[in-house]
């Protein structure tokens, strides 16, 4: 009896959740694709439309981040070779400011490669690469 009564809740249950998910998809398929009228109601004037491509939300921000990434690495440069100067023949301090131009040319240099990784990307998903 406990079987019949365990194996007639477990049907109930998948016809339910097959019933559910049948209606979620009928009423995606009736309803003119309500995430894009969501969003476009979300969206403020002036607000690009596009997550990718040259007007594009992610576009924007990445290349404002790696922008600053380059900026970064170049006044660290510019710091290390400072500290390379001023260092005045103390070896502790030549291998500190070696060091943070070597870390800067990393940075400068990575930030560079992810530049590009980016356009490639975005040029791949279906979005215009920026130069």
């Amino acid at each position: 009896m406990k079987n019949i009564i365990k194996k007639a809740g477990q049907i109930i249950t998948g016809a339910a959740a097959a019933a559910t998910l049948f209606a979620g998809r009928v009423m995606a398929a009736t309803t003119p694709n309500p995430a894009q009228a969501g969003a476009e109601a979300a969206r403020g004037n002036g607000m690009p439309a596009e997550l990718v491509g040259t007007d594009g939300v992610f576009t924007k921000i990445t290349n404002t981040v790696l922008y600053a990434v380059g900026i970064i690495s170049v006044v660290m440069l510019i710091f290390g070779g400072l500290r390379y100067v001023i260092s005045g023949g103390d070896s502790k301090k030549v291998t500190d400011a070696k060091n943070t131009i070597m870390y800067a040319l990393i940075g400068l240099i990575i930030s560079i490669l992810a530049y590009a990784i980016v356009n490639f990307v975005i040029n791949a998903v279906g979005g215009e690469a920026t130069v």
